[in-house]
Order: C-alpha cells, then structure tokens, then sequence
C-alpha cells in the first residue's frame, strides 16, 4: 500500500462562461493546467442570480465528455436529439458530445443558490467520433455508501475501495457510456476530525478539489478551491479539520495522446480541428 502525496497545486481562478455564467476554473484555465484524461473542472457557486441567469445557451462540443454534478439549484439541458433533462439538488449529468452534440444548459430559478461543477473528460482518438449519448440522474438514483466515521460518499462513477468495501458509481457500464478512461467520481461528504481512507487504481492519474471546510492528504493541506494533484500510489489518505469537508476525489487512466483544443472541440490534432470547424458552420457536426 503506497500513500499518494500531492504534488501540483492549481489554484481556481474568477472567470465567466456561457452568457457570463460566474465560475471558479482550476483545470483548464490554461491548455497546459490539465491531468490526461481529464480537461477542465469548474465550480459554479452563487446566490446572486446576477451571477447565472443568462446560463449556457446554445453551443457545440465534439471530442470529449462533460460530467454536471449540482449541489443545490435547478438546471435544464437541452440538446439537438431532443433529450431534455432538468437537473435538481444532487442530481448528475453524463454527456457523451462524441462527433456533436449542440446544447443549451439554463438555470430554471430566478433567485436562491445554484452551485455545482462541471467537468470535462476526454475521450480517446478512436471513440471521438462515436455518436453523441447523454444521460442524466437524479439524487435518489444515485449510489451512496456510509462511512464509518459518520461521513458519505456520494458516488457518481467508476470503483473504488472505501473503509475496505469495493463501491461503485451510478454510471458505471450504462449504454453509451464506454468508460474507456476508468474514470473514478466521488463526492466525499465528510465528518469533522475524521480519517477516510480509499483505494483507487496506482496506473490512475488523480486529483482532489476541498469545496467546503478542511482537510489534508497524507499530511498536507488541500487548500480550498484548487486542484490538488497527486502522485503515484494506491491510496488517497484523507483527514478533516475542525469542520465537515466536502471533497471531489477524481481519478482516470491517462491516454497519452495529442490534444489539441479550440474552445469546444478537443481533437487530436490542427487538421481534426478544422474539420470541427467547418462542419459546426456548415451545419454538419451532428450529422
């Protein structure tokens, strides 16, 4: 048993998206801040309608996967298949863009707190350009285990190893959804002054993301509001402060491969790119 360490810090920072949607960005805000597979996480927090109302209208995506995880609010997506799903407190979203999807996601209140995250995984050279697939769940579907120290895990997909009990994720093995990067997503819900320790495979890339209280690995501080990136090892070993903690644990096998990025697209190389382009203005990336 090989307790990671953390090794890289990436602080969130202030930016908007969408219609100026106000987020905190720790992956992604840079091409060169990512982890392989995964490509961006943002945490959207506010109870200041000001700072969500306009939301996400219509966009394109191709190339990848966009995991939405809410915490409290309600949020509608729309895509060109016709799906519609109304995300509410606790509830989850899995969509595959594959070779296209183009998709809104607004919030349906007017006032109150909206918080959640997204995050954007990869997909390898050979499914991106798979049929797009999309998936959503709501908190009563999905999986959660007791910890023995009086915490939770909320676990939104892959497997893992968790006070010793083998657990798994709401989106494991769902068709559509190859997992072809074994990603692992849990939501930590932990007691104060507590210790919780979870398995998770060594070949993983991993990291880690405090969005309330304290808490440290191995030892360390994980600041709040960052991505805490780990080193190799098979077990993350996690202790609270003073106060309950709230922790993403995030881990998938990396690809090693190419990845070129403009905006919504994320191919493999310069030319990919500019395929994506010409077929969102020529109206065929959902064809």
């Amino acid at each position: 048993m090989t307790k990671r360490t953390i090794t890289r810090i990436i602080p969130a920072i202030e930016t908007s998206d969408g219609a100026g949607v106000k987020l905190r960005r720790s992956l992604g805000q840079r091409q060169n801040l990512r982890l392989d597979p995964f490509l961006m996480l943002d945490e959207f927090y506010s109870d200041n309608p000001d700072d969500y109302i306009a939301g996400f209208p219509s966009h394109p995506h191709r190339g990848f996967e966009t995991v939405t995880y809410m915490l409290a609010g309600h949020m509608l997506h729309e895509d060109h298949l016709g799906n519609r799903g109304h995300l509410k407190d606790g509830g989850a979203q899995w969509m595959t863009a594959g070779s296209g999807v183009i998709h809104s996601e607004m919030p349906q209140q007017n006032a109150g707190l909206l918080r959640g995250f997204q995050l954007w995984i990869n997909l390898p050279a050979a499914d991106k350009m798979q049929q797009a697939h999309y998936v959503d769940v709501q908190a009563d579907q999905i999986p959660r285990a007791a910890l023995h120290n009086g915490g939770e895990a909320v676990l939104l997909a892959g497997t893992a190893t968790l006070d010793g009990r083998d657990i798994s994720g709401f989106f494991n093995g769902l068709d559509g959804i190859k997992m072809t990067t074994d990603p692992i997503y849990i939501d930590l819900k932990l007691a104060a002054n507590t210790h919780t320790e979870l398995r998770i495979p060594a070949d993983h890339n991993a990291f880690l993301y405090v969005y309330d209280g304290t808490a440290s690995l191995a030892g360390t501080a994980l600041p709040p509001a960052v991505a805490a990136i780990t080193g190799r090892g098979d077990t993350l070993d996690i202790v609270t402060g003073d106060t309950p903690a709230g922790v993403l644990v995030l881990a998938g096998r990396p690809l090693d491969e190419p990845v070129v990025q403009y905006g919504p697209f994320v191919m493999n190389s310069p030319a990919e790119i500019e395929q994506a382009l010409r077929d969102y203005r020529d109206g065929r990336l959902t064809d």
